[in-house]
């Protein structure tokens, strides 16, 4: 490993900065294909295939373990960085001591579609919150969904907040941006999808449809719910009863209920 490392020791170096640049924005790794994961445990959740580099700060090097965690790099880049630069390069308060570069994998919706021929698709419009996005994803994986379908103007999966909250869930459930939410649903109800919108005006209990067949879920925006165009392209309005003085739940947890939900009927 020592032969193959490469030592860097100012932040101006020219890799640093682009660490930084895919660290803070959307538009640097849209442009590169580029993401970047911190952490002992989400480097060993990336596919070796999509790993492209690793930093690794000077104190990592010294752990007993350091040799074994970086098996998995063997054939890939290795960068060694002095403590202070490592900790520049990182979104955490606490970094870990690992940091890589990660490749995007991005879909397009027709293998999206040809992932099961009885699909459970979660769909999220207009999410802005990472920590709500990460916990469906990861939440998602737990409940069997077959993918992630998410509106232009939801943030970011590839941000570190979002990355870190699906530990590691985002390297193994498939997940697809799209330009036009009430025209995607339009078309999966074509395909034979009935989509159901979590609304709080839904005709019916979320516990109601047979989401047995093809079926998929649209949650909305965290403060302002599904816009009405998209509310009115899906087969139904679903709700969850509230009671007390609550009149919504977090999105996260909405959809955790809906998703269990379909989870529960197709055990049966």
């Amino acid at each position: 490993m020592d032969k193959n490392l490469i030592c860097i020791t100012s932040a101006s170096n020219p890799r640093i900065r682009q660490v930084i640049q895919l660290q803070k924005k959307r538009r640097e790794r849209e442009a590169a294909g580029l993401f970047t994961a911190e952490g002992i445990r989400l480097f060993e959740e990336i596919p070796e295939e999509q790993l492209e580099q690793v930093f690794v700060s000077e104190s990592f090097l010294k752990r007993e373990d350091a040799e074994i965690i970086l098996e998995k790099a063997a054939g890939k880049e290795v960068i060694s960085v002095k403590d202070s630069v490592f900790a520049s390069m990182c979104d955490t308060q606490t970094p870990q001591g690992i940091l890589a570069v990660v490749r995007r994998r991005d879909r397009t919706m027709e293998e999206i579609l040809d992932l099961s021929e009885n699909p459970f698709f979660m769909m999220a419009e207009n999410l802005q919150d990472p920590g709500n996005l990460g916990t469906i994803l990861r939440t998602g994986e737990g409940a069997g969904i077959t993918a992630l379908i998410l509106s232009k103007g939801t943030v970011d999966m590839y941000s570190p907040k979002v990355i870190r909250s699906t530990m590691g869930s985002l390297f193994r459930v498939p997940f697809l941006y799209i330009e036009d939410m009430a025209e995607t649903v339009t078309a999966l109800r074509e395909r034979g999808v009935a989509v159901y919108a979590a609304h709080l005006e839904g005709s019916v209990p979320y516990d109601q449809p047979d989401y047995t067949r093809p079926s998929a879920i649209l949650i909305g925006n965290e403060g302002n719910g599904l816009t009405d165009r998209s509310a009115d392209a899906c087969t139904r309005r679903v709700r969850i009863p509230m009671e007390g003085a609550v009149e919504s739940l977090n999105a996260a947890m909405s959809a955790g209920i809906f998703m269990y939900e379909v989870h529960r009927q197709r055990s049966l």
